[in-house]
């Protein structure tokens, strides 16, 4: 399976809290909600396309329990099917029961883990939100698309995906598009490590040129 992260940040690299003020007040975070007044159809429909593709998915601890509280709940929803009955993975090391069927807990070696499970056949392994998971896994080369959906705002505070200091990551956009609200939603494929060169200097030439 490919392993996809799907994502919402702000023009500033905020990810916290996109959904609601008390999504996640972390570390005194207290300005989450700002991803909802740019929600529009196009957008929604985009994102039931997207969550068509998924064969599993994968939480950390955090969104894993927010959405196992909400979506067996929302029967009603289009996209409540497709997450209540596929396979679910949390990567975490102290949940100890996991009551949202079906759902194994992921403890130890996380990235290693993973790796085994997007060897498994099938198209996508899914992140939604899940941060902290997210970084660790960029980090360790382990995600093949970046899915981002970039609201037109500037948070100011908050957990940022790319933190300074982060892991360096090379991306290929292979998809751009923006919604009627605003957001503009990039896709990306992993290239590997980033390409660095010197603006204006001439191109590197063989030995044979």
């Amino acid at each position: 399976m490919r392993l996809v992260l799907q994502e919402f940040l702000s023009l500033d690299g905020v990810n916290q809290g996109p959904g609601s003020p008390d999504e996640d007040t972390s570390d005194g975070f207290t300005r989450g909600g700002w991803f909802v007044p740019h929600l529009d159809e196009e957008f929604e429909q985009l994102a039931y396309t997207w969550l068509g593709t998924a064969d599993a998915f994968l939480f950390g601890r955090r969104t894993y329990l927010s959405f196992a509280r909400d979506w067996p709940q929302m029967t009603g929803h289009p996209a409540a099917a497709i997450l209540n009955g596929l396979p679910k993975y949390v990567a975490s090391h102290s949940l100890a029961t996991a009551d949202w069927a079906p759902t194994t807990i992921l403890s130890g070696d996380i990235p290693a883990q993973v790796t085994e499970l997007k060897r498994q056949p099938g198209r996508e392994l899914q992140i939604h939100g899940s941060g902290r998971l997210a970084q660790s896994l960029l980090a360790a080369g382990l995600i093949d698309e970046l899915r981002l959906a970039i609201a037109p705002v500037v948070v100011g505070s908050g957990r940022r995906l790319f933190p300074d200091g982060g892991a360096p990551a090379g991306l290929r956009l292979v998809n751009s598009r923006t919604t009627p609200g605003g957001l503009a939603v990039h896709v990306y494929e992993s290239a590997g490590l980033p390409a660095y060169g010197t603006y204006g200097a001439e191109p590197a030439r063989g030995a044979d040129a």
